[in-house]
């Protein structure tokens, strides 16, 4: 079966062997983030709706439980935010019917906790990995570039709301922008929002690749420990590294030969390789991550985006 909805499983670093289940088109958000590797976001909303066919999605869950091993994980993420679908909840509830031994993921901008009916949704899930990178509105549109409506009060108000409603895990991301959102002004104000939250895990994060603002730069580890000693919170974690992934069960290594061989031909793009390849945009994500922290590929920007490189003979 050609899965439409479903892609991997795949590396988590976070999930181990990871299903994922992509509800919404690329890209449909209710942010624009300047660091996100999925590039631009072209329908910019709030509008939830079944963006995808929930029977198809049925379908292919299916179809993939009947004939595969077990993930451990299965995640909502991939190509927008997933709480946009507002058949999120069914699906969920579906996955559970079918298999209520698997565990599932939500991987999530946090935008729309403020709505009963999300967290509704969503309650039953076995972790939520909310996003949270900015406590201050001047920040919050500097780096996530919202829709009009949204403001970062709400935001957290939903994510407060949450935590006193979901009895599971939350694991809230933090993705450090150097210069931005780690000033002693908006640590601050993060640090007043975690506690605010109490997420069971804060994970700092920042960037692997290049996002569609090409201005941008990864924070060092350095910085992203001065990051945990300005907190002094117990919780507090920066994400492991990349190249660790390779250790999971979930990584291919005919997935990572293929991407090689395929930009031995010619530099290709993200979307590029997503289309060659027939793999998902967040797919071709994590194995770039890894190729690249290898050091067996390269970025290069050229008029029509990023592309990617054999950075030397690794075939």
């Amino acid at each position: 079966m050609q899965y439409k909805y479903l892609f991997g499983p795949v590396p988590s670093r976070r999930l181990g062997i990871s299903l994922g289940v992509d509800l919404v088109p690329l890209k449909t958000c209710t942010l624009n983030c300047i660091y996100c590797e999925c590039g631009r976001t072209t329908n910019l909303t709030l509008e939830r709706k079944e963006y995808v066919p929930f029977t198809t999605v049925k379908e292919e869950l299916t179809f993939y439980f009947a004939n595969n091993p077990k993930p451990d994980y299965i995640t909502f993420s991939g190509s927008g935010e997933p709480t946009l679908n507002s058949k999120i909840g069914d699906v969920l509830r579906f996955i559970e019917n079918q298999s209520p031994d698997i565990s599932i993921a939500l991987l999530t901008n946090g935008t729309l906790f403020s709505e009963k009916q999300v967290r509704e949704d969503v309650k039953d899930a076995s972790v939520v990995i909310p996003s949270l990178d900015a406590a201050t509105e001047k920040i919050f549109k500097k780096i996530n570039r919202p829709s009009p409506h949204l403001q970062v009060d709400t935001i957290i108000d939903g994510l407060v709301r949450f935590r006193k409603e979901y009895s599971g895990q939350i694991w809230l991301e933090i993705f450090i922008v150097s210069g931005m959102n780690d000033t002693e002004h908006e640590l601050t104000a993060l640090k007043q929002a975690i506690e605010k939250i109490e997420p069971d895990q804060v994970q700092l994060n920042t960037l692997d690749r290049p996002g569609p603002v090409s201005t941008l730069r990864a924070a060092t580890r350095q910085e992203l420990e001065r990051v945990l000693d300005f907190w002094q919170l117990e919780n507090v974690s920066i994400i492991a590294d990349v190249s660790e992934r390779k250790d999971l069960l979930a990584y291919r290594t005919d997935t990572e030969s293929a991407i090689l061989g395929t930009i031995a031909r010619r530099p290709c793009t993200l979307k590029d390789l997503s289309e060659i390849l027939g793999l998902q945009i967040n797919e071709v994500n994590k194995y770039l991550d890894v190729l690249e922290a290898d050091g067996k590929i390269k970025v290069v920007k050229q008029k029509r985006g990023f592309f990617y490189q054999l950075k030397k003979t690794v075939l």
